[in-house]
């Protein structure tokens, strides 16, 4: 089924247009991972912890909300025993029910770009499916233009996956590049976003929701640039990071949204999985981390559902 349209239809069904960030850091996780007081554990330790952080996370989470982005770096830089642990997580996610975003950002172009796109999105690059998976859709830079995108889209549209864009992304120094103004007074973010535009306006790429399977990383705090965005791209659904530990609120993101509250998914991340790290939240759900990070999904869904008006 087409990936715009798996998306939009558990999002409508949930009434979540939400999406959790698992970037889990070993430092950071419950004193039941770290065996608190006593010496960094080695490399491999570390990452069994923070798999199985990120398994419980997985379960707390499942069925409040419709999807999960992991970030591959906070894997990668275990080496290859980190990949194969990303790669499980992403099967445990989608065993629970949770469309999957593989947050690699990966950018480049000719024959490079379509070993990227086959090693990130291509179910032939898994050496076991029976305990790995690729996720639904994945991260990409649209700074290389078409040339660097096409392979991602080209294996998406094969595998019936999707691809995000990264048009406006949410950074301090982001503006000093994509806000710069081009000769016919555009932005550079809005130049891209113009492409972006044009990629997706492919039928072969449109769901009958009306969404194509590629979509855009929109992270702009300007609620009339994000408006602006939402009217140059009608046919991408935004990945919208900035929620919470960010600084964003539920009613930064309306613009973000169409008319019908469709079209965009917000991203939370260490506000809600490290939850147990929050004080009203303790009180709330005692030492119980996953109850900590059930109750902050919930909460986080319950703010975004009431901004987008679902």
């Amino acid at each position: 089924m087409h990936f715009a349209d798996r998306l939009t239809d558990v999002v409508l069904r949930m009434k979540a247009p939400c999406v959790i960030n698992l970037d889990p850091v070993f430092e950071k996780l419950p004193d039941a991972f770290t065996a608190a007081g006593r010496a960094t554990p080695p490399p491999a330790a570390r990452l069994q912890s923070i798999e199985a952080f990120a398994a419980g996370v997985i379960e707390a989470i499942a069925g409040i909300i419709p999807a999960v982005k992991i970030n591959s770096a906070y894997f990668e830089i275990y080496g290859a025993d980190g990949v194969a642990s990303y790669h499980r997580l992403l099967k445990t996610a989608r065993d629970a029910g949770l469309l999957t975003i593989g947050d690699v950002k990966r950018g480049d172009v000719g024959h490079t770009a379509e070993m990227y796109a086959a090693a990130h999105l291509s179910d032939s690059a898994l050496p076991d499916p029976d305990t790995l998976a690729m996720p639904d859709a994945v991260t990409v830079s649209g700074y290389f233009g078409l040339d660097g995108v096409a392979p991602f889209i080209d294996v998406a549209r094969r595998e019936e996956r999707g691809v995000f864009v990264l048009v406006r992304t949410s950074n301090k120094s982001a503006a000093a590049i994509q806000d710069v103004a081009t000769a016919d007074g555009r932005k550079v973010h809005e130049v891209v976003a113009a492409q972006v535009a044009r990629w997706a306006a492919d039928a072969n790429t449109a769901g009958h929701h009306g969404y194509s399977s590629i979509g855009a990383v929109v992270a702009t705090r300007n609620a009339d640039d994000a408006a602006r965005l939402r009217k140059a791209m009608p046919q991408s659904i935004f990945l919208v990071p900035g929620y919470g530990a960010q600084g964003g609120r539920a009613e930064d993101f309306l613009s973000y949204f169409d008319a019908d509250g469709k079209g965009a998914i917000i991203a939370a991340g260490r506000s809600v999985i490290f939850a147990h790290a929050d004080a009203s939240l303790r009180a709330r759900c005692g030492d119980d981390w996953s109850a900590c990070v059930r109750t902050a999904c919930e909460d986080f869904v319950a703010d975004i559902r009431r901004a987008a008006r679902l």
